[in-house]
């Protein structure tokens, strides 16, 4: 949908200029290429369009409206700032896992500047209640660690999106005509400000989201209406699916609620979503030792050449970096060479791609192989282990399973998922489908 927007809009208007953004560079570049096939009797119209991620277009925007390149804190250095004013503030009876979550999904991205505004800012998706003496206790911490960030030149990522967002908003000169965004549902707060800020204030599809709910793995939930961006009658959900075969698309479904509903009341319901095509069913294999693992998803490998696949059209997902050996070994033994999906990840031509599951979002391939599918993989159990309040591990639990489904959801024609004996919990859901 993303890209058949930004395809209309560019060509409807010859003056129109177009940015299509998306949450990560592998993703951004895979709807360049796909944007450039749309367009590719239109190279003027193609040349008006800006495709990039988030990260990407706020540093060309920082640096056309400043002068300067945003020197971006790495987490370690977040973190490092954290802990030090904690240790100077004398700070006792919260962890540092505490400070970096507080940090990271309530303070830095609704830009709170005050203990005043502390007090009160919301804290949707955190699990642990905080009284008016525990906010007193903890904002001198972010209020120091934001000084020492700032001291050294630096700035976080939502520091930059809300920088630009009070730049842009008050000018009437936008730097597009159409923003279109795709995987909308991992849309942060300053994210979300940033791509109203840059889209002008009025005008037909002005502003495009694409997204599905059930695909949210990066952002907790928050409303899109407190920030200006009101859906109510203007949303639509597609019931047709045209990427992922029938087989597929109902095993991966048995992951997630039949319904999933947004902090706003706007709701993704599954139920009456049909494939335009169908295919054979998933398979779960579970494997009695890594070598037995590798040599299923080896011979899976190479019956799909046999069929005729290209290997640019095959890919092997794993839960985490740990686990890319397994996939390395698997195409070593097929005999094939692999790209590792990454930021810096170039054209896969002739090679397999492999990567986690993070990754995997917005990316599609023919066959796919969701290896590693162990019961002490998957969930991730050092999620699972820093889970400071109870209530926190539903959140890590739903998490995990939207991973999966995101990964499963790779797959157009085969999905083959497996792991060592006796495998993920999350398997077991899948089974009725398989």
């Amino acid at each position: 949908m993303a890209l058949h927007r930004t395809a209309r809009a560019l060509k409807s208007d010859p003056a129109a200029r177009v940015l299509l953004t998306t949450f990560s560079e592998p993703l951004a570049r895979h709807l360049q290429t796909k944007l450039g096939v749309l367009l590719a009797q239109d190279r003027g119209a193609a040349s008006r369009a800006t495709v990039a991620s988030f990260e990407a277009v706020a540093a060309e925007l920082y640096e056309l409206a400043f002068a300067l390149r945003p020197r971006l804190a790495r987490p370690e250095q977040i973190e490092a700032a954290l802990a030090g004013a904690a240790a100077e503030t004398g700070l006792a009876g919260f962890s540092q896992r505490f400070l970096d979550i507080e940090w990271q999904q309530v303070v830095d991205p609704r830009r709170v500047n005050s203990a005043e505004a502390y007090a009160v800012v919301p804290r949707l998706g955190r699990k642990t209640r905080l009284g008016a003496r525990q906010r007193e206790a903890l904002w001198p911490v972010f209020e120091r660690a934001r000084a020492r960030l700032e001291g050294q030149g630096l700035m976080t990522l939502p520091m930059l999106f809300n920088t630009l967002a009070d730049y842009f908003e008050g000018r009437k000169d936008k730097p597009f005509s159409h923003v279109v965004v795709d995987e909308a549902q991992d849309l942060g707060v300053a994210e979300l400000r940033l791509m109203r800020a840059i889209a002008p204030v009025e005008g037909a599809d002005r502003l495009f989201f694409a997204g599905d709910l059930g695909q949210r793995i990066f952002q907790q939930p928050f409303s899109w209406r407190e920030l200006g961006v009101d859906l109510r009658g203007r949303s639509s959900t597609l019931k047709v699916n045209y990427r992922t075969s029938q087989q597929i698309r109902e095993a991966a479904d048995a992951l997630l609620p039949a319904s999933v509903r947004d902090v706003d009341g706007e709701e993704a319901d599954r139920r009456d979503t049909i494939s335009a095509f169908e295919g054979p069913s998933p398979e779960v294999r579970l494997a009695s030792s890594l070598e037995q693992e590798q040599a299923w998803v080896a011979a899976f490998i190479r019956e799909a050449l046999e069929k005729g696949l290209a290997p640019e059209q095959i890919g092997l997902f794993v839960r985490s970096p740990h686990e890319l050996q397994r996939a390395r070994a698997a195409a070593a033994i097929a005999g094939v060479e692999v790209i590792e999906i990454s930021g810096d990840r170039t054209e896969a031509e002739g090679r397999i791609s492999i990567g986690v599951m993070h990754l995997a979002k917005g990316l599609e391939f023919r066959w796919v192989s969701v290896m590693a599918c162990d019961d002490d993989v998957l969930p991730a159990p050092e999620r699972v282990d820093a889970v400071i309040d109870q209530a926190d591990l539903d959140d890590v639990y739903e998490t995990e399973r939207h991973l999966l489904y995101v990964a499963c959801t790779r797959a157009r024609d085969r999905l083959l998922l497996s792991g060592l004996a006796p495998g993920s919990e999350f398997l077991e859901d899948l089974r009725p489908g398989v």
